[in-house]
């Protein structure tokens, strides 16, 4: 049975088709064909039917094998051409083949013709089939795309062969940057230790699959932990091809877990320290008081100064009970309305008085910081022992940073941490520029007797007695830090609840509106865009959003209308905040930038300086921050 063959032939002689179509004949092909001899002919015959090969004629009065071709490449038809003819010589074949044409013969010999179109029709198949292939390949990297996992394709010797668009947000390397180099050099702070860390290959070869957590690295150097599946993919044979890996960020996660780990301890260590202090009560107590009857037994000199000596040791050692017992229980003390400005101004001026000179003591306070229901003295002990802590810090000099403002915190920021509650806030902050606190003690600071001076110099209750109070009070406290660049301590006070509604409504209605001003806002955490753009359009401003540098200098370019603040997080993947500003910057130098980052400290806000942001908006903030920023921003020149 004959094989259909559909062709478009392009030849002047009518003769010379019905040479070609008896050779293709003989070759067991049944041609069923349409002969043309101009490029208007051949265009319309193309638009009109689907070809499987063109067989052209070199030279014809008024059209040419070359003029044929490059009718068919201007239809981007991928069909096989051959070229023959009666008159065609060596460089001209080649240069027909160079043209695009995929074969060429002379009609004195055409022997060869079957095997060309056989040839020529099996591979325009295997094309044809490749592009189906690389089309589906594309259908389902697109869907990987959208995936929010890392998904990852590793061949048997950890060779990157597939990065999703996922992976680049979260790791902050491109696809081209990792196709092609091996996974352990570049998402483990030790290569070496992925040996321990990730499945054996022959546990993957036994079961198929692996799962796990992974601590590993961005392009940064951030530290993440992610949820690692792993399975192993074989091709038709069975035989082991490659390695699907599918990893989930989990770092937010682990730090719920942390801190709420950290408040168990804490908990337990307070019940415990509670039993003991109470029992440590019973024993100083008649101690005490039986110092006072033995004075007035021995009233010699020498027996009142060693009795004196006894007395102010077991009052120190009930005052330190007292200290444990403030952060077992919290303290009562007798609470009332203050206002915090008083209390931030005084610990300050005693601070200037008292602390060295090469220590620079600066304060901040809101015009009209709301009211809070506390014990005066408790309240200045907490903000005391914090300076003095960062006074310590900062043996070699340095900035001390006591301030205190009005905050709201929502929903968002309550689920984040653990011990916060929605609602309004005194939030005091004491910073400063010291060494820093190493994060494999940092959990610890809070607990009773834990200290890193030396022998003598400090019982390690400051920061315990400091969180008893602070909880006693409602509030809980956050802790920012940086080795070698410096320490927040972020302490939240819950507002007087009692104050009017009327007050707090007057306050949100003062915040600044706008007046269609375009802001652009560029995070790469969906949660702040939202909530960012939502509240800034309620509050009169136009918003776009961008998720990474790279989309906002692409968005921004294609803004007709002027972009008047880009508000920029400094730790984004793929392009970071302070390179956005310099893109920005390049594009409009006129452009108000504000730098926003969860550091109050280190090397992203010290960059945020070099590249001259109007303004830097510390995370997490809240709607009246946030707009507060924009105004101030927008108001200067």
């Amino acid at each position: 049975m004959r094989i259909p063959l559909r062709l478009l032939l392009v030849e002047d002689s009518e003769d010379d088709a019905m040479l070609l179509t008896r050779e293709l004949r003989r070759g067991n092909y049944d041609p069923v064909y349409e002969r043309v001899d101009t490029a208007a002919a051949m265009s319309e015959a193309l638009d009109r039917e689907q070809w499987e090969i063109v067989i052209a004629d070199y030279a014809m009065p008024q059209f040419s094998g070359i003029s044929a071709l490059q009718v068919l490449q201007q239809k981007q038809l991928d069909l096989p051409f051959i070229i023959v003819s009666g008159t065609i010589g060596e460089d001209v074949a080649v240069g027909a083949m160079k043209a695009g044409a995929h074969d060429y013969m002379n009609k004195d010999n055409l022997a060869r013709l079957v095997p060309a179109v056989e040839r020529e029709l099996r591979e325009a198949k295997v094309r044809q089939e490749r592009i189906v292939a690389q089309e589906q390949i594309r259908e389902q990297a697109a869907l990987l795309d959208v995936a929010q996992d890392a998904i990852i394709v590793q061949d048997l010797e950890d060779r990157i062969c597939f990065w999703n668009k996922s992976a680049e947000r979260l790791y902050g390397w491109t696809s081209q940057e990792v196709i092609g180099k091996k996974a352990a050099e570049l998402l483990f702070a030790d290569p070496t230790a992925t040996l321990h860390l990730t499945p054996h290959p022959s546990l993957l070869t036994r079961k198929g699959e692996w799962q796990g957590e992974l601590d590993q690295v961005t392009k940064e150097g951030e530290e993440i932990i992610v949820e690692s599946r792993w399975r192993l993919m074989r091709d038709g044979s069975g035989q082991p091809k490659s390695v699907l890996v599918v990893n989930t960020d989990i770092t937010e996660k682990k730090k719920l877990e942390i801190q709420f780990l950290r408040t168990q301890r804490l908990e337990s260590i307070g019940t415990l320290a509670g039993g003991i202090a109470h029992d440590l009560n019973n024993v100083l107590a008649p101690i005490l008081m039986g110092l006072e009857i033995i004075k007035m037994k021995l009233p010699d000199p020498e027996s009142q100064k060693v009795l004196a000596t006894l007395e102010a040791s077991t009052k120190r050692g009930a005052d330190i009970v007292r200290q444990v017992l403030a952060f077992a229980r919290g303290l009562e003390g007798r609470h009332a309305e203050l206002q915090v400005k008083h209390l931030v101004r005084e610990i300050a001026h005693m601070a200037q008085e008292t602390f060295p000179k090469y220590i620079d003591i600066r304060v901040e306070i809101p015009v009209t910081p709301w009211v809070i229901l506390g014990d005066a003295t408790q309240l200045q002990q907490v903000l005391l022992n914090l300076c003095v802590n960062a006074r310590d810090a900062m043996p070699n000099g340095g900035k001390l940073l006591i301030r205190a403002e009005n905050v709201r915190l929502d929903e968002n920021y309550a689920r984040m941490h653990l011990e916060a509650k929605p609602g309004i806030y005194v939030l005091l902050t004491v910073t400063d520029t010291g060494m820093g606190i190493p994060p494999a003690i940092i959990d610890k600071i809070f607990e009773p007797f834990f200290t890193t001076k030396p022998v003598g110099q400090g019982t390690g209750l400051g920061l315990s007695t400091i969180l008893g109070i602070v909880r006693s009070h409602g509030g809980f406290i956050n802790v920012y830090s940086d080795v070698g660049k410096g320490t927040s301590f972020k302490v939240y006070l819950p507002a007087d609840t009692k104050i009017e509604l009327e007050d707090i409504e007057i306050e949100h209605d003062d915040m600044p509106s706008g007046g269609g001003e375009l802001v652009m806002v560029i995070d790469d955490e969906a949660s702040i865009r939202d909530i960012a753009k939502q509240t800034l359009e309620t509050f009169g401003y136009k918003v776009i959003t961008a998720d990474d540098g790279s989309e906002a200098i692409a968005l921004y370019v294609q803004q007709q209308v002027k972009v008047h603040v880009a508000i920029v997080d400094m730790k984004m993947p793929i392009m970071d905040g302070p390179a956005t500003i310099r893109a920005l910057r390049k594009l409009d130098p006129k452009v108000k930038i504000i730098a926003a980052s969860g550091l109050t400290l280190g090397g992203q806000m010290a960059e945020a300086s070099t590249v001259n942001a109007q303004a830097v908006l510390p995370k997490p903030f809240t709607a009246e921050n946030l707009l507060k920023t924009i105004y101030r921003v927008m108001s200067s020149y």
